[in-house]
């Protein structure tokens, strides 16, 4: 039988400690203040030069500075950041440099706002980075970014940001998945809308969406469930079930980080129920045009056609796992495809 371990590479497909790109840590504030302070993101040198020009511009019109921007020293390497990723080769001495927020931007809600601003700038202006924020690519969505990747706590919320524009940070983004099924192993597998910014036309998972600020996973899933599949909540609440997480490291075709983790979630339609209109999901806010309920086998084989959206086929895959599909009996990278998938990035010791 042919591995699936190729769906997992076409999504976790990036790796700090092979990258040859020059990368900057960013943290909320530099230089950091404890030894065991986490980065938040990874930036690319482009994305660094724009951010040394919008200070410039904000000094021009009057205004302070947002970023601090200091050279990378040794001391701190070997002490903080080096530690942090693992012996990555992000650039050398000379040229690396940790970014950070202004130290007069202490809170929460004067960051958010900082960067608010920053990125409708580039929102208004379709430049730079036009192809991530301009027109359409924009989302109206703000997404927390943790002072800790993997404490997701209201109090260690860093700063919120517009969707569209994460992956220019490489900061980690949160998302929620389910998959609802029928006893005999029969998937409900939506078609994403040809019109999605992103992998319109790709089959995706039964509901999906990202968890905004001031929603926890569970209210975000039960949400999303009405949004996108006419799930209403007195058919999601008293079935569904919380099952894990997932987490890869993907990288676009146009080099962009995005660290991603999603909350899993299963429902299984109760037995009897299965041709109740209730249970039957329906596109409801056009982020999907039609779904249809599909055999393992099937989904398998259109993963394996790359039919489905890179997370989702993921997610489909610990579903796989989980319910005993997939083992070491069929699947010979079986370990490899569980270590891949449940990582923390090198963000955090």
């Amino acid at each position: 039988m042919t591995s699936l371990l190729p769906i997992v590479e076409a999504c976790d497909n990036f790796r700090i400690e092979t990258s040859s790109e020059l990368l900057h840590p960013f943290y909320v504030h530099v230089p950091p203040e404890r030894e065991d302070e986490p980065i938040i993101g990874l930036l690319r040198a482009s994305i660094l030069g724009e951010l040394e020009k919008y200070n410039q511009i904000l000094v021009s019109e009057g205004s302070d500075p947002i970023w601090t921007i200091v050279e990378w020293t040794g001391k701190v390497v070997h002490g903080v950041v080096g530690r942090r990723i693992h012996g990555a080769k992000i650039g050398d001495e000379k040229s690396r440099k940790m970014v950070g927020f202004s130290s007069t931007l202490n809170t929460s809600e004067l960051r958010s706002g900082a960067i608010k601003e920053m990125c409708e700038r580039w929102h208004h202006a379709a430049e730079p980075f036009g192809d991530l924020v301009a027109g359409k690519m924009w989302r109206y969505e703000l997404y927390p970014i943790y002072s800790h990747p993997f404490i997701l706590d209201e109090k260690r919320i860093a700063f919120a940001m517009e969707r569209a524009a994460t992956p220019l940070f490489g900061v980690v983004t949160y998302g929620v998945h389910l998959t609802m099924y029928t006893a005999d192993y029969r998937v409900w597998v939506p078609r994403r809308a040809k019109t999605k910014q992103t992998f319109g036309g790709l089959l995706d998972n039964t509901v999906a969406g990202g968890i905004p600020r001031g929603y926890s996973p569970f209210e975000s899933i039960v949400k999303e469930c009405m949004e996108e599949a006419s799930l209403e909540e007195g058919v999601v609440r008293p079935n569904i079930k919380p099952v894990g997480a997932v987490s890869y490291f993907y990288q676009t075709k146009k080099g962009w980080l995005q660290p991603e983790v999603e909350y899993v979630y299963d429902l299984l339609i109760p037995l009897g129920e299965e041709d109740n209109p209730k249970y039957i999901p329906k596109p409801f806010d056009g982020e999907a045009e039609s779904f249809e309920l599909l055999s393992l086998d099937v989904i398998r084989e259109k993963m394996l056609a790359q039919e489905f959206k890179p997370n989702c086929a993921i997610v489909l895959l610990d579903f796989m796992i989980r319910h005993g599909r997939l083992d070491a009996s069929n699947e010979p990278h079986l370990l490899e495809i569980l270590s891949r998938t449940h990582g923390s990035f090198g963000y955090t010791n």
